[in-house]
């Protein structure tokens, strides 16, 4: 076996791998991957054949793990393990001092062995679209966006709120904002932070603006406990769970800022 860097003609490979697996990512995240942080991209082969992929995304003083795979017939050989030591050893050459990730609970003493500790609990929700049109609300600036990521996260994250900003559609009034972005199968909310008043506003601006019917994915941190009652009268149910973790430096994590993560894992 051999550790390399994840090629874009690697893709095909990695998406059959997730799907069998049944996660929702879409190419646009390994393209935008790729272009940002390819040395922390990363390819196990054995020959010329890839059999376990991790990828990960450098933004301030942090950095983020995400589709850490390997292929069913050749697990428990260390491929994963291997992958994840070679790409901690790229995030930390770049300068970050928090690295994040989140895992199934079966692979949590794997990660703890790596020096991850779990600061939460993330629930995947699934709803729908009711239709219809988001009144109009007050717009903020991108920089006023970005500081409000920064207070849920402790760290600024421009490089996903600006790929997102490019592809999504966003909802904002005054200190809040919530991205919505098109995902395989349906419609995926998030990036979305802010605090209680403003952002719990722009989940039904969010929600006309999707097809009545669609489905509607986000991942939310169970520490902003407003959410749970929110989604749950919304009709959206929790459909898996993950345990949020990091190592390094203690982040300024602030969850009640966070209602819901940028991507279905693989990007903070």
């Amino acid at each position: 076996m051999q550790i390399d860097q994840f090629r874009h003609e690697d893709l095909d490979a990695f998406l059959t791998l997730a799907g069998e697996e049944g996660w929702i990512c879409d190419r646009w995240e390994f393209e935008f991957l790729l272009n940002t942080f390819p040395g922390g991209c990363l390819v196990a082969r054995e020959g010329d054949i890839p059999v376990g992929f991790a990828t990960s995304i450098k933004y301030g003083k942090s950095g983020w793990i995400g589709n850490l795979i390997v292929r069913g017939d050749c697990r428990g050989r260390g491929i994963g393990t291997a992958l994840m030591k070679q790409t901690l050893a790229a995030l930390a050459d770049a300068g970050t001092e928090t690295v994040w990730l989140t895992a199934s609970r079966a692979g949590k003493p794997i990660y703890e062995a790596l020096g991850f500790a779990a600061m939460d609990v993330i629930h995947r929700w699934v709803g729908e679209g009711t239709g219809g049109m988001a009144p109009c609300r007050e717009p903020i600036p991108r920089s006023e966006i970005l500081a409000l990521d920064r207070d849920g996260w402790g760290d600024r994250r421009d490089a996903i709120i600006d790929a997102v900003a490019d592809r999504g559609r966003l909802f904002t009034t005054r200190g809040a904002f919530l991205f919505s972005q098109p995902c395989a199968g349906g419609v995926q909310l998030g990036p979305w932070g802010g605090t209680d008043d403003g952002a719990l506003l722009l989940l039904d601006d969010a929600l006309a603006e999707t097809e009545a019917g669609g489905r509607v994915f986000l991942d939310v941190p169970i520490r902003n406990t407003g959410q749970t009652s929110l989604l749950l009268g919304k009709g959206f149910s929790i459909r898996g769970s993950t345990l949020l973790m990091c190592r390094g430096a203690a982040p300024a994590y602030a969850p009640e800022r966070v209602f819901a993560l940028a991507s279905m894992g693989s990007l903070g």
